[in-house]
């Protein structure tokens, strides 16, 4: 029998999660003898050789889970069965699939907003569509849907590890992000500025260069996703610019900020940059803070040129 896919997964995986927290291994060798694997489907590796196809294929099915609601961890490392996910599986009939999870809303929201990074309209988005593009997509477009999707898990993940993580542990990403973004001189020198809490409604101030003709005035909130920062969390912040005489403010958060907080800040006179928690996780992924190359593909193009004879 050959390794089962991520979705025919996503039975077993909750079935077994019900049963206390458990870990991808554990879970890995009780499926592997559920599903009669050899031993080489249990230890086959991807073709880069760094991962089990197996492991990889549990995680997934774990991750789409606990976007719906169904999954929890209560550990790092591990993970157990929401009440909402030992009722799903008690209750459910048929195959737990992607299908399936788009009935819970959390799921829903993330799966459209996954889409929408293909560059797909949410109206042109089906239950099955996940399904039907491994049929309908080119090479390249499935390669551009993996590499979106694969992005998508990522921020996923980069917000729920900040969010396990301290303010200080907060404050001191945004010293690694700045500086990898070329603000701050120095490492050290940024690390001097930022982080100062309490100060006048400041989290921080970094130089806008290396010579620091201009300075940056910071405001670091590492909130849960739920809780949506204000207008008057930003009125606060831009009242402590006009206190310090400044014109450029970074406000930074790892949940979101409301309609009305986002629609303020562009009518200012002073420059305020409001970061929310995507768009804080989309410059992590772009500049390499937290994140490491797993891997790079080059696909390669007919080159017409080698192949005229004119000239």
């Amino acid at each position: 029998m050959s390794i089962p896919s991520y979705q025919e997964l996503m039975e077993p995986v909750l079935r077994y999660a019900t049963h206390g927290e458990r870990r991808v291994p554990e879970v890995a060798e009780k499926i592997a003898d559920e599903f009669q694997l050899t031993v080489e489907e249990r230890e086959e590796l991807f073709p880069s050789g760094r991962q089990r196809i197996l492991h990889n294929r549990i995680h997934w099915a774990k991750f789409y889970m606990t976007k719906a609601g169904l999954i929890i961890s209560p550990a790092h490392g591990r993970f157990t069965a929401s009440e909402e996910g030992k009722k799903f599986l008690q209750n459910h009939v048929g195959q737990i699939n992607t299908k399936a999870l788009l009935q819970f809303p959390e799921f829903e929201d993330f799966f459209n907003a996954s889409h929408k990074q293909n560059g797909k309209d949410e109206d042109e988005i089906s239950p099955t569509s996940a399904q039907e593009d491994d049929h309908t997509a080119t090479p390249e477009e499935q390669i551009e849907a993996a590499y979106h999707s694969l992005n998508a898990a990522l921020r996923a993940d980069l917000l729920d590890r900040i969010r396990d993580n301290s303010p200080a542990f907060f404050e001191s990403l945004i010293v690694d992000l700045l500086v990898a973004m070329g603000y701050g001189g120095s490492h050290r020198n940024a690390a001097e500025q930022l982080g100062r809490s309490g100060d006048g409604g400041v989290d921080g101030v970094i130089n806008e260069d290396r010579l620091g003709l201009d300075r940056i005035y910071v405001q670091a909130k590492r909130y849960a996703e739920e809780n949506t920062i204000g207008r008057p969390a930003v009125q606060a912040f831009v009242g402590s610019l006009v206190g310090f005489g400044a014109s450029k403010g970074v406000f930074v958060t790892a949940s979101s900020f409301s309609k009305g907080a986002v629609d303020y800040a562009k009518n200012l006179p002073q420059r305020v940059i409001l970061i929310d928690g995507t768009r804080l996780a989309d410059l992590m992924i772009e500049h390499g803070v937290g994140t490491r190359a797993h891997r790079t593909i080059q696909v390669q193009r007919l080159d017409e040129d080698f192949f005229s004879e004119d000239g």
